[in-house]
């Protein structure tokens, strides 16, 4: 079982209020990568009290301590997501917004064989597609 955000936060000194540990748990549990609006929206469903300013902090608070990742996506607010240990590129539906992640072990191979056709050694990557869905 992957560790939990909250489980994230305490194995590195994060501390964990009561309104940043429902922010953690709500983005543990999320499936997309929603912008500080959509999380915002989904954990005052839980406390009412929660300000969008406090999300805003807590977000920061938590890209700046390796938690979570941003995503800068073209035309998009920016979007978070939980850091794992593995990599993945995202495919984005230009239309809907909606995000697929991916592992290619083709594009893994290709990536390497460029950097390595121009002398370099590739030490990072972001691969982000951008498409619209065919109709079938």
């Amino acid at each position: 079982m992957s560790e939990t955000i909250e489980q994230k936060c305490l194995a590195k000194g994060v501390k964990l209020t009561e309104q940043r540990r429902i922010i953690a748990q709500v983005m543990s549990k999320s499936n997309d990568h929603p912008d500080v609006d959509e999380l915002y929206m989904r954990v005052s469903k839980i406390d009412p009290k929660i300000s969008i300013a406090t999300v805003y902090r807590t977000v920061k608070l938590f890209e700046e301590s390796g938690i979570l990742a941003k995503h800068e996506f073209k035309g998009s607010k920016a979007r978070y997501e939980e850091l794992n240990e593995g990599h993945h590129d995202h495919l984005i539906d230009v239309k809907t917004g909606e995000i697929i992640e991916f592992v290619d072990d083709e594009i893994e191979k290709l990536q390497k064989k460029v950097a390595e056709k121009y002398g370099y050694d590739l030490v990072d990557h972001k691969l982000e597609l951008y498409g619209v869905k065919k109709n079938k």
